[in-house]
């Protein structure tokens, strides 16, 4: 079932990019309004956007395939004056997809205006509207009145569901498992996101900031970017929290780097990916072992995985977004098994967190995350989400541990 715009099914959208310069604004982030914000943004560079010129919402086992087409569609009848001509420039949809395919609700959106900065060059993109003057908007106010309870499980009860993870694995049912809980925030007032949008941007510099249709974060993982030719992924599985003593930090980093469990984790998570794209690529570079990468919070195991891409020309960013998800790193392994593992004991419905997030121009280029580290605001209420790979040889409340940690970003991203 999809749902379109009325702009998305009459007269063609019109685009026009040109340069600009931005030099008194400090942020991207700045000049968005409190209504109907989107965002990609790492360390300042990206894209954000508002107002909406076209969208279409698609649901489960097709949505990634309806939102694809409709986009080939209009793309195919757009009318763009590109003076910029980088990846991110012309027509850009953003969208976000829901992780099981059961329902599966899903957004792709086209703004009426988005920003768009890389390296010294700035633009911005209108479709169907007058230039907007990019000034600074009043600052957003924090969240009032923010309380935290627990969501679909309690702590014990999630334990629970882990121990009974591991015993099926070590049976034999499965290799490993992600599985995720909640946490419910609630304020006095609707919360406007771009609270913590700005405090993710600061203190996750190395995530990617995000926000589409409501679900916000800061994803330190990379599903699959692909630009002019080349794609890229980075893989993320194996954590460890982070004490903020420097010397003991260096001395988990290493604890990490040797553990079985992580890295038994991590190759099950590089090689669902590697094996998706090959199909795609006419070379590939995946590497033997994984860097640790050092976040405010935790540090993770990472692999980047890069390949050719020999059929660009048919098969667009969003189509390898698809064959990516869900890896390992948030399924499982094997995949069938984990995800419907994942729909009997995990309790709760993902609705889009852990699934692709990003952005998508006219070329089908573009970026795509996994929707980590994350959340979902509806007017007074936000829920978090966090979610930790299960293996044989996990301990429940080291993972209760974890997914605690894994929540910090955003919890401390809502408070004032």
């Amino acid at each position: 079932m999809t749902t379109t715009s009325t702009a998305a099914a009459g007269d063609p959208l019109v685009v026009h990019t040109v340069a600009v310069a931005l030099d008194d604004v400090g942020s991207l982030l700045d000049l968005l309004p409190a209504d109907g914000p989107v965002t990609w943004l790492r360390r300042d560079e990206g894209l954000v956007g508002w107002g909406v010129a076209a969208v279409i919402r698609t649901t489960g086992t097709a949505r990634f395939s309806d939102a694809d087409k409709w986009w080939s569609e209009i793309t195919g009848r757009a009318e763009v004056h590109d003076d910029v001509n980088e990846p991110g420039t012309g027509l850009v949809a953003f969208g976000s997809f829901g992780f099981a395919d059961d329902p599966g609700d899903s957004v792709l959106v086209v703004p009426q205006v988005v920003v768009g900065r890389r390296g010294d060059r700035n633009w911005v993109t209108t479709v169907g509207v007058d230039a907007p003057s990019l000034e600074a908007r009043p600052a957003p106010q924090p969240p009032a009145g923010l309380s935290f309870a627990d969501g679909s499980l309690n702590g014990e009860a999630w334990m629970s569901v882990v121990a009974d993870a591991v015993a099926r694995i070590n049976a034999g049912d499965l290799e490993k498992v992600v599985l995720a809980r909640d946490l419910v925030a609630t304020c006095d007032e609707p919360v406007d996101v771009r609270w913590a949008l700005g405090k993710l941007a600061r203190d996750y510099s190395m995530c990617w900031t995000f926000n589409v249709d409501g679900i916000f974060g800061a994803t330190p993982e990379m599903l699959v970017r692909r630009e002019r030719g080349l794609v890229t992924s980075r893989v993320l599985a194996g954590t460890i929290r982070r004490t903020g003593n420097e010397e003991r930090d260096a001395a988990l980093a290493g604890t990490l780097a040797r553990s079985s469990k992580d890295l038994e984790e991590h190759e099950y998570a590089v090689r669902s990916v590697a094996d998706a794209l090959e199909p795609h690529c006419s070379s590939m570079n995946v590497p033997e072992v994984p860097f640790v990468l050092h976040l405010p919070n935790v540090m993770h195991l990472a692999t980047d995985v890069a390949g050719v891409v020999h059929d660009a020309a048919t098969v667009s960013s969003l189509q390898l977004a698809e064959a990516l998800h869900p890896s390992a790193a948030v399924g499982g392994t094997p995949t069938a098994s984990a995800v419907a593992l994942i729909a009997e004991i995990e309790g709760m419905a993902r609705d889009r967190y852990a699934g692709p997030v990003g952005w998508m121009d006219a070329k089908g280029d573009g970026e795509w995350g996994i929707a980590l580290r994350s959340a979902l605001v509806r007017g007074n209420t936000v829920r978090l989400f966090a979610g930790c790979g299960i293996v044989g040889s996990s301990d429940p409340e080291a993972e209760l541990a974890e997914s605690q940690a894994k929540f910090v970003p955003v919890r401390d991203a809502l408070s004032g």
